[in-house]
């Protein structure tokens, strides 16, 4: 499988932090947030990740390199001037034929990507975007207005729950082709796959989700790697154990081991 990683924004809900360094490169605890995406990705079976970077790329592209430590294949595209977050995919459209993952390179999640691509697959649909239900508390009297402009209801400071989009998507090849050769982003891309007739499906996710541009949600993040980083991080994988060779009988007697 294939993943697109979008890499390329500035990152400027963490300035002054994001000003000399790209916001995939912000550590969660000791390790980079791209990182322990990367590492999820190889988990779940991807082995070729194409990262789309701008903001500080040769600092990505220079940490990751070619993909080999992680046992991937990674390559870049380098935005010369932004595209938003879908119009630089339009470079792989006809290059990419099988399904594949778009999600973005400053999120931390314990979503199970196997399980999205297998609904993906399963909907028929052209792309399935993952969501997450969000609670958002608002500080503030809420009005309910009728429409002749009388108050009909007030709320203080509601607690509202939305679905929300996680940033990760699994899509089929097909959506490529609808991407215009201009600034252009996903949410505009969903909008238009749906105006055309396109089927979009959504995947609801229940575990653990987090958006490290929001101040609040980095240090959440980090809170919960410091508890229990194997939530987010997969083990590694076992090497492979190699035969025992049969030993060999010997007429001697073997001397005594001596006890340390």
């Amino acid at each position: 499988m294939r993943a697109i990683v979008l890499a390329g924004g500035k990152g400027t809900r963490l300035r002054p932090f994001t000003t000399s360094f790209p916001k995939p490169l912000v550590p969660i605890g000791d390790v980079p947030v791209l990182e322990i995406l990367l590492r999820q990705l190889k988990a779940h079976g991807v082995r070729h990740v194409t990262v789309l970077t701008g903001h500080l790329a040769y600092l990505i592209e220079g940490y990751f390199n070619d993909g080999t430590a992680w046992g991937l294949s990674i390559d870049y595209i380098r935005e010369r001037e932004p595209l938003g977050t879908a119009g630089p995919l339009r470079q792989l459209a006809g290059a990419i034929t099988d399904d594949f993952f778009v999600l973005n390179g400053d999120l931390l999640t314990d979503l199970d990507f196997g399980a999205l691509m297998r609904h993906h697959r399963d909907s028929g649909a052209v792309a399935t975007v993952s969501t997450f239900a969000r609670t958002e508390k608002i500080e503030l009297g809420v009005l309910h207005v009728g429409p002749t402009g009388d108050v009909e209801g007030y709320e203080e400071k509601p607690t509202l729950k939305f679905d929300v989009s996680m940033g990760v998507y699994a899509m089929s090849p097909a959506a490529l082709e609808r991407i215009p050769p201009k600034y252009y982003d996903m949410p505009t891309l969903i909008v238009d796959l749906l105006a055309a007739g396109q089927r979009v499906a959504s995947y609801r996710h229940d575990g653990r989700w987090l958006d490290i541009g929001r101040g609040d949600d980095y240090d959440e993040a980090n809170r919960l790697f410091a508890e229990n980083p194997d939530i987010f991080l997969p083990r590694p994988e076992a090497p492979a154990r190699t035969p025992d060779r049969p030993r060999r009988r010997s007429s001697r007697t073997a001397a005594p081991r001596r006890s340390r």
